[in-house]
């Protein structure tokens, strides 16, 4: 039997007693900008990235718990860029949670707790594991959006987005009761060795793929599975719709890994066929939608489901006529796509905080009008992220794109160059509603007044944010092989 070895999960046990120093600070501070909460929840993280990036250097694939966590080169990665993207998000929001009467404790002690399941997800190698953190992560998230209880539009998509998660856990658990009860197991590795031997009910097995494709497309966001996405990103306080856009759709993407490329790569034939359908689903719907929106949030909403598309599109070419000799290259491009789609939303959401004040919420595309002539630098840096998200290069969003297109035509097959072909066309027809916002910033008249407030912090970090899908965009090709050789690694194990 393996052994328990606490030092694979010494990050998540630094989180969690962090998490519990923060809330006992929290209890005595009266600072009422909870400034050492917020400080103290920086370090935390800052810490549990260090002990993340020393793994990811070690290389290793370590064992512990009994075999129920696997700590391998994907799962350091995936959740040091989730932990980097909540810093960056309490970063954002700590203005924002001042002038709202929102800066708590609470907030920052459960942005950890969701940054506490992103983290057990990506090191799971186990269904009851993958479940827990799953739980961790969502009711956290549930609470987040709810943390306004005087402002009825949060309170009911929290509503919204507690129920609807709380069916889409419910689709996820069957299909791994299914899996167990068709392979006598709750461990991902012996899950893909009972599929391999083929001893086992193969129509059992595919009803729970089923259900678990389902639940999985739910916490990304996919068509149909999106009904909560606009009405969550529109109603939960902006500080929260980055929470909830960002850090967890890496979760997302490794318990896809974990579970159907680790576990159930055998019954790819099958998965793949569902991913092809969710992927263009969410093209269509997400960029057709995100049209006649007029509500910015509730636009990037549907904007992220069209960019989920692509990131399942990617997860869809892996193994092609029964071989796995594009699965490197696919996976890789569907990580990177999500790299570039995470670094970019933080950058948007985070200027639509920046332009929020007491009392106004910068929320309409008509906020944005002239806002080239009140602030250039603002509406310059919310023009690269609006091209990023079209693919205009040298933007990184252009490289994601394209990583994900070559990695369907490299397939050599009809049925995924038609799919390339198709997403283009659907990238043209999102390229309009990225570009109206651009010529609402540049040629539109002004329509408010009130000079753009100067945060020097927040200043910098958009600043930042803005030269790093740009620089991440001209030198794509690292940042593109670290995803392969974190994934290489991991999948050779």
């Amino acid at each position: 039997m393996t052994p328990m070895n606490w030092s694979a999960i010494a990050p998540e046990i630094w989180l969690l007693v962090m998490a519990c120093v923060v809330l006992l600070v929290d209890l005595w501070s009266d600072d009422p900008e909870r400034d050492p909460a917020f400080w103290l929840t920086q370090a935390a993280i800052a810490v549990f990235v260090w002990l993340h990036l020393e793994g990811f250097r070690g290389g290793l694939t370590v064992y512990g718990m009994q075999g129920m966590v696997v700590v391998d080169p994907m799962g350091h990665l995936l959740a040091l860029l989730a932990a980097l993207a909540v810093m960056v998000t309490l970063a954002y929001a700590r203005p924002t949670l001042a002038s709202r009467d929102m800066a708590k404790g609470e907030f920052y002690l459960l942005a950890m707790f969701v940054l506490l399941g992103i983290s057990v997800m990506c090191s799971a190698n186990n269904f009851l594991v993958v479940y827990l953190g799953l739980e961790l992560m969502s009711l956290s998230l549930y609470a987040l959006t709810a943390l306004r209880r005087d402002h009825a539009v949060a309170t009911e998509a929290a509503m919204k987005y507690f129920v609807l998660g709380a069916l889409a856990s419910g689709f996820l658990l069957y299909g791994l009761s299914m899996m167990y009860g068709a392979t006598g197991t709750l461990e991902i590795p012996k899950v893909f060795e009972s599929i391999a031997a083929g001893r086992i009910n193969q129509e059992v097995l595919v009803f729970g793929v089923v259900f678990v494709v389902a639940g999985l497309a739910f916490k990304f966001g996919a068509v149909p599975f999106h009904m909560w996405v606009p009405d969550v990103y529109q109603g939960a306080p902006t500080a929260v719709t980055l929470l909830i856009g960002g850090a967890p759709k890496f979760a997302a993407f490794a318990i896809t890994i974990r579970l159907l490329v680790e576990g159930m790569l055998g019954l790819a034939q099958h998965w793949q066929q569902m991913f092809i359908v969710l992927a263009v689903g969410s093209l269509v719907v997400g960029n057709v939608a995100a049209i006649a929106q007029t509500n910015l949030k509730r636009m990037l909403a549907y904007s992220t489901i069209a960019q989920i598309g692509f990131v399942v599109l990617g997860l869809s070419a892996g193994v092609v006529s029964g071989n796995t000799l594009s699965a490197a290259n696919a996976y890789s491009s569907a990580m990177f796509y999500l790299v570039a789609y995470v670094l970019t939303t933080l950058g948007t959401f985070g200027l639509v905080m920046f332009l929020s004040r007491q009392g106004f919420e910068s929320e309409e595309v008509a906020d944005l009008a002239g806002l080239a002539r009140r602030a250039p630098w603002v509406a310059g840096v919310m023009t690269v992220f609006m091209f990023s998200l079209a693919g205009v290069p040298p933007m990184i969003g252009f490289f994601a794109k394209l990583s994900v297109i070559q990695a369907l035509v490299t397939t050599n097959q009809a049925l995924y160059i038609g799919l390339a072909v198709f997403a283009v066309l659907m990238s043209l027809i999102g390229a309009y509603y990225y570009l109206r916002i651009v010529k609402v910033m540049w040629f539109d008249e002004p329509g408010q007044t009130a000079p753009v407030r100067q945060g020097q912090g927040v200043t910098a970090l958009l600043a930042l944010n803005g030269a790093a899908v740009l620089v991440f965009g001209v030198f794509s090709g690292g940042l593109m092989a670290l995803c392969r050789d974190a994934l290489v690694r991991a999948l050779a194990t």
